[in-house]
């Protein structure tokens, strides 16, 4: 808990032989803390421990956090909500990101490489000659510190039984001639032992070639990535040949969303909306037996008419099936990539505009910093994906059956 002793009693002891560097930091942090204690007991209508018939929910102890001011980096420590989530309005959740955006803008702008789009925007914003290379370098590098320090932390010891895996594409600048060329962006996130998620990682590259794929994932593993249980995907053989000699053991979750893509490009379209209705009826059964007894009826029911369609699914049962050998409550979260791509959604919306990004390094920058704002957010909200009790619940990697597909992808 940290110190909010009222007054100069709490500054007390820096005033007796403390420099003016010393002191100024001191008495910044102590007015921030301040303001951030009265700031929550105005959200929860109550001071802390007293007792109020106007009280609106209870705090739930304190998560550090730094603030870069003025006057150097401050610890704060900001208050935590039993439920729901709580970040001071003096911290500004979208500073980062905004700062990353503008930094990629005027890389491009004063590089002479801007596009129409990046030109509307700077003229917005007013400072069509009065920025330098310099003052661009500053900017930029003042981010890609944070996000480095983001992306190369070391991972939490405890494992994460769940990795969700993605991409997206982005347009970016490449070589000495600046050619326009879709670059592949890359997404871990991965559930830990607690239940609670956390994005790991990005990279960007040429295109999801395996080689691509395995280096990610090295570098993940070199961070400290273990205990992985399931990793939930697109069917993308680059990807499921990397997660087979990477992720040795670990079982695979075909994204049941891009399967169901799959099996409709094998239906007349005349025929999709049925078989879309009875496919999501197979997910709708909450027992395994069922959702099994479902999937091998459907397969049956459409194999006369639709042999392609049935021939699929035949090949494709183990692994979009998959999330059933692991606890129900689980399984609406597992068996699809849709959480990662709400992600992507956001990290399309923050990119557009700026349409062509001019090199790597700043789509490193920006998707980075969506990243970081993003797991932030989610660690200050404090909220579990999954109870600690449904996570110990999951089976050890050698109770789960061998997938034949994995097997395919690594031969």
């Amino acid at each position: 808990m940290p110190k909010t002793d009222s007054g100069a009693s709490a500054l007390a002891p820096l005033l007796d032989g403390s420099t003016a560097g010393e002191l100024i930091p001191e008495i910044v942090r102590h007015g921030l803390q301040q303001l951030i204690e009265l700031e929550v007991a105005a959200v929860l209508g109550a001071e802390r421990h007293e007792r109020s018939g106007d009280r609106l929910g209870y705090r739930n102890g304190y998560r550090p956090r730094n603030l870069a001011t003025q006057v150097g980096d401050i610890d704060l420590m900001i208050p935590k909500l039993r439920t729901g989530s709580y970040l001071p309005s003096i911290l500004e959740p979208r500073r980062r990101v905004d700062q990353a955006l503008y930094g990629v803008v005027m890389e491009a702008y004063v590089g002479g490489i801007s596009t129409r789009k990046v030109d509307a925007l700077v003229a917005a914003l007013g400072v069509q000659s009065g920025i330098s290379r310099s003052q661009v370098s500053r900017i930029c590098a003042d981010i890609d510190v944070q996000v480095q320090a983001f992306l190369n932390r070391p991972l939490e010891e405890g494992g994460y039984a769940y990795v969700y895996l993605d991409a997206t594409y982005l347009h970016g600048r490449l070589g000495k001639a600046l050619q326009v060329c879709s670059r592949a962006v890359v997404v871990a996130m991965g559930v830990n032992a607690d239940g609670r998620r956390e994005l790991l990682g990005l990279k960007v590259g040429d295109s999801e070639s395996e080689g691509f794929w395995s280096e990610f994932l090295v570098s993940l593993k070199q961070r400290g990535l273990s205990g992985v249980k399931l990793v939930i995907s697109d069917a993308h053989v680059g990807l499921t040949k990397a997660i087979r000699r990477q992720l040795q053991g670990s079982a695979w979750q075909r994204c049941r969303v891009h399967f169901a893509r799959n099996l409709l490009q094998r239906v007349p379209k005349a025929h999709q909306g049925m078989v879309t209705a009875a496919l999501r009826s197979v997910f709708a059964q909450e027992d395994a037996s069922e959702i099994e007894s479902r999937w091998d009826d459907l397969a049956a029911s459409l194999a006369e008419r639709f042999p392609r369609a049935t021939e699929l699914m035949l090949e494709a049962k183990e692994d979009v099936l998959a999330f059933r050998h692991f606890p129900q409550p689980h399984w609406r979260k597992v068996w699809s990539t849709n959480l990662l791509e709400r992600l992507n959604e956001e990290v399309k919306r923050r990119t557009r505009v700026v349409g062509i990004f001019p090199n790597d390094a700043a789509i490193t920058r920006l998707v980075g910093a969506v990243l970081l704002e993003q797991d932030e957010h989610w660690q200050l909200e404090g909220r579990r994906m999954f109870s600690a009790e449904s996570m110990a619940a999951i089976p050890a990697l050698d109770a789960l059956p061998a997938q034949a597909s994995l097997q395919e992808a690594a031969a």
